[in-house]
C-alpha cells in the first residue's frame, strides 16, 4: 500500500528539521538519550531486585513463624499497638476447617485510629488459596468516623499485605475434643513500599545530577573534539571566498581528523596548483594571441604596403624594376609569415597532443651527427666538436682568481666519440628540437666560437618523476645531477638520455634564460627579426621534449656561453647502448 501524500510530507519535513540540527547537538542529545535508558533500566532492575528481595524475606519469614506466631497470639495481642507497621506487626485471623471465620485476635492498629487488613475470602469459602504458599493481596483500610487521618497513615494502611495460608490443630483432653482448622497470617509490605520509593527518590536525583553533569561534560569533550573539524569548516570557508593559500591545521595521521586533514591539504594543493596553472595559461594564452597577432602583423602589413606601392607606381618609368623589388619585399613577408604559421600551428598540434608519435625508434646518435654536419655547412670556420657527457664536479677543486673552490657538480662534456643512443620516440620532432638549437647558435653567436655536442645515457634514481612536468630551469638540472649522483654510488636508477649542445658565444642573462622557452620571446626583437627567427623556435623545442616526458633547460657555460641540455627517459626494457660503428667503447653510464 503506498504512502499517504500528507505522511511522506511530514516524513521529509521531520528529517530536514533532523538535518538542520547541528553535528555537536545530535552527539549530545544521543548521549543524553543512551544516559537517560540506560539509568531508567538500571533504576527499573533495582528496583525489581530490591522488591523480590523483600517478598522473598517477608515469605521466609512468615513460612518460618507461622507456628510460633500462632502460639503466641496472647503476647501479640498485649504488644501490638504501636502506631506503625512493621516486620513483626502480624495480621493473624483464624477459621475452621470449612473456613468459617471465627476470630481475628492479631489486627495492627496505626495511628489516627486507623485499621488496615489483607482482603482474604469470605468466611465458609477458601478462594482458591493453596495452603504454606504466600501470596499478596490489597489492603482493606478502616478509619474512624470524625477523625483526621494523616497522609502517612493512610500510604501505610494503604500497602498491600503478604499472606499465607496454614493448618492449625488444637489436640483435646479427656473433656474437650481435637480441633482443626486454618488460619491467615499477613505481613503488610509497606516498608517494601517505602524503601523502593526512597530508592525512585534516589535514582531521580542522581539521575538528574549525572544528566546535568554529563551535559556539561560532554559538550565540553565535543567541542574539544570536534575542534578540527570546525577549524577545518573555517578553513573550507575561507577557501570558498577565495583564498586558495590556505591550509587545514595538521593532525595525527593514525586519526581520523588528521588522516582527513592530510588529503584536504593534498587536495588543495592540488586545486591551488592547477587554479595557478589555469591562470597562467591563459595569460601564457592571451600574451600568446596578442604577440601572434603582433608578429603576423608585420610581414601583412608589409604585403600591403609593397602592393599599394606598386599600384601606385606602375605608370612610372622604370615600374618593371620596381614591380620586381615589390614582389621580392612581398616574397620575403610571405615566406616569413608562413614560417610563422607552421611554426604555430606545430605548436597548437603539440598542445593538443598530436603531431607527435613516440612509438617509434629514434637514433639520437645519428640526430646529433647530422646537425653538427649542418651547422659545419652554416659556418664552415666554427669549430664543432662531439662526444659524451657525464656528471663531474662537486669534490674536484676549481681555480678562480680568488683561489681554489670545490666545483660544484655538473653535467660535462667529455671529447671523445659519440655514444649509439636509440630511444623511443619521434626522430622528426627530436630532429626539430637540435636543429631549432643550432639554428640559435648560428643567428646569435660569432662564427667562429667553438661548439659542444655531446651525448651519453647516465643513470638517475627519480622515481615516480615526470621530467615533463618539471619546469625548464637550472633547479630541476640540479635535482637531476643529484639524483645522477645518488644513483651513481648505489648502481641503481633509471636510464636517461642526456643531450647537450654547448656554445662559448656572449650568453643570456639569468633573467633571460628563465624566459627563452616562452613563445615569442626574443632577447632581442629587432635583432631577431633581421635574422629571421620568429620566438617560436625554442617554445617549440620544450613542447617536444616535453611530449617524450623529458625536460629541455638552458644554463650558462662555465667559460661564458649558452649551454643547452635535453634529458629524455628511455624504456625500462631498452638495452645497454652498444658501441659506436668505429670501435670506440661507450662511456659507463
Amino acid at each position: 500500500m503506498a504512502a499517504h501524500p500528507q505522511q511522506v510530507k511530514k516524513g521529509n519535513w521531520l528529517t530536514h528539521r533532523l538535518d538542520a540540527v547541528s553535528l555537536s547537538t545530535k552527539l549530545i542529545s544521543i548521549i543524553l538519550v543512551l544516559l537517560l535508558v540506560s539509568g531508567g533500566i538500571i533504576a527499573f532492575a533495582v528496583r525489581q531486585l530490591v522488591s523480590a528481595y523483600i517478598i522473598d524475606k517477608t515469605d521466609t519469614q512468615l513460612s518460618r513463624q507461622s507456628t510460633l506466631v500462632l502460639n503466641s497470639i496472647s503476647e501479640l495481642q498485649q504488644s501490638d499497638n504501636f502506631g506503625t507497621l512493621g516486620l513483626i506487626d502480624y495480621y493473624v485471623q483464624i477459621r475452621d476447617s470449612d473456613f468459617n471465620i471465627t476470630s481475628t485476635p492479631v489486627v495492627p492498629k496505626l495511628s489516627d485510629n486507623v485499621i488496615s487488613e489483607p482482603v482474604l475470602p469470605v468466611s465458609g469459602s477458601s478462594g482458591g488459596v493453596e495452603f504454606n504458599k504466600p501470596y499478596t493481596t490489597a489492603a482493606r483500610v478502616q478509619m474512624s468516623s470524625g477523625g483526621d487521618v494523616s497522609r502517612t497513615s493512610l500510604q501505610m494502611a494503604s500497602a498491600p499485605w503478604r499472606v499465607i495460608a496454614v493448618k492449625w490443630k488444637m489436640n483435646g483432653n479427656g473433656t474437650t475434643p481435637a480441633t482443626t482448622g486454618v488460619a491467615f497470617i499477613a505481613l503488610s509490605l509497606h516498608d517494601m513500599q517505602d524503601t523502593l520509593a526512597i530508592i525512585t527518590k534516589y535514582f531521580l536525583v542522581v539521575g538528574i545530577a549525572i544528566m546535568v553533569f554529563a551535559t556539561v561534560m560532554a559538550t565540553l569533550a565535543i567541542d574539544r573534539t570536534l575542534l578540527p573539524l570546525k577549524r577545518i569548516e573555517k578553513t573550507a570557508a575561507k577557501i570558498a571566498n577565495g583564498d586558495l593559500s590556505q591550509r587545514v591545521p595538521p593532525a595525527p595521521e593514525n586519526t581520523e581528523v588528521g588522516s582527513l586533514s592530510s588529503s584536504l591539504n593534498q587536495m588543495l594543493s592540488r586545486i591551488e596548483h592547477s587554479f595557478h596553472e589555469q591562470q597562467e595559461t591563459t595569460e601564457k594564452m592571451k600574451r600568446f594571441v596578442s604577440d601572434a597577432s603582433h608578429e603576423l602583423r608585420t610581414p601583412l602589413a608589409a604585403i600591403h604596403g609593397y602592393a599599394e606601392l606598386y599600384k601606385m607606381q606602375r605608370e612610372y618609368p622604370g615600374a618593371l624594376e620596381r614591380a620586381d623589388q615589390a614582389i621580392d619585399h612581398i616574397e620575403k613577408s610571405s615566406t616569413r609569415m608562413a614560417s610563422l604559421v607552421e611554426d604555430l600551428l606545430s605548436l597548437a598540434r603539440m598542445d593538443e597532443g598530436r603531431g607527435v608519435n613516440i612509438n617509434q625508434k629514434a637514433k639520437l646518435h645519428e640526430i646529433v651527427a647530422e646537425s653538427a654536419e649542418d651547422l659545419h655547412a652554416l659556418d664552415p670556420g666554427r669549430s664543432i666538436r662531439l662526444g659524451g657527457i657525464t656528471v663531474a664536479g662537486g669534490d674536484a677543486p676549481l681555480v678562480s682568481g680568488d683561489g681554489t673552490q670545490p666545483m660544484p657538480a655538473h653535467l660535462a662534456f667529455v671529447p671523445g666519440k659519440v655514444e649509439n643512443v636509440t630511444l623511443q620516440g619521434d626522430p622528426a620532432r627530436l630532429r626539430q628540437v637540435i636543429t631549432n638549437i643550432v639554428g640559435n647558435i648560428h643567428r646569435y653567436t660569432p662564427a667562429d666560437s667553438p661548439v659542444e655536442m655531446g651525448i651519453s645515457v647516465v643513470p638517475a634514481s627519480l622515481h615516480l618523476v615526470d621530467l615533463g612536468k618539471m619546469p625548464s630551469t637550472d633547479v630541476s638540472l640540479d635535482q637531476f645531477i643529484q639524483a645522477a649522483q645518488v644513483a651513481a654510488s648505489t648502481g641503481s636508477g633509471r636510464r636517461y638520455a642526456v643531450l647537450q649542445v654547448i656554445d662559448h658565444g656572449p650568453g643570456m642573462p639569468g633573467k633571460a634564460r628563465q624566459k627563452i622557452f616562452e613563445r615569442f620571446y626574443t632577447a632581442d626583437p629587432s635583432r631577431a627579426r633581421e635574422k629571421g627567427g620568429t620566438g617560436l623556435g625554442m617554445a617549440i623545442a620544450q613542447s617536444a621534449v616535453k611530449a617524450h616526458h623529458g625536460l629541455i633547460c638552458a644554463s650558462e657555460t662555465f667559460n661564458g656561453g649558452l649551454t643547452f641540455t635535453v634529458i629524455i627517459p628511455m624504456p625500462e626494457e631498452a638495452p645497454q647502448a652498444s658501441p659506436s660503428s668505429d670501435g670506440v667503447a661507450p662511456a659507463k653510464a
